[in-house]
């Protein structure tokens, strides 16, 4: 959470609209300089002055249901500081499609109805206990 004056300095520089997206999606407000989008509309923006370390960079999703497995290998490298320069500007971070990888990425789907669940064959370890009452004489 930021502070009452660096949100009213963001609201200056970002506006109204941005401030009410950014405050409803991110929770936080920020301003920065755009660094780029990937294939699927994440937008990529960078604040070195004012954020404090290791919240500089911050990702702007598309899908407003948003998963952190939709951002792409070179953005995530670039969004966890793995790398200096990112893929828009650094041409071996550029997706490159080599002949073993997806052709598309897929988004992790854990707790999703696409999810995976695994089929079990083994027995049971133990068993519930009913218990039997006696009628009474």
């Amino acid at each position: 959470m930021s502070t009452l004056l660096r949100t009213l300095r963001n609201l200056r520089k970002i506006g109204f609209k941005e401030y009410g997206h950014q405050l409803q999606y991110i929770g936080d407000t920020k301003a920065g300089t755009f660094i780029g989008v990937d294939k699927y509309g994440n937008k990529y923006y960078e604040n070195l002055a004012e954020e404090l370390p290791l919240r500089t960079r911050w990702v702007d999703y598309k899908d407003h249901e948003y998963d952190p497995s939709q951002i792409e290998p070179g953005w995530h490298a670039w969004m966890s500081y793995t790398v200096d320069k990112p893929p828009s500007q650094d041409p071996i971070l550029a997706r490159e499609v080599r002949v073993w990888e997806p052709k598309e990425h897929r988004p992790t789907l854990t707790w999703s109805r696409s999810g995976y669940k695994p089929y079990s064959t083994v027995k049971n370890k133990y068993s519930p206990w009913t218990p039997v009452a006696k009628a009474r004489q």
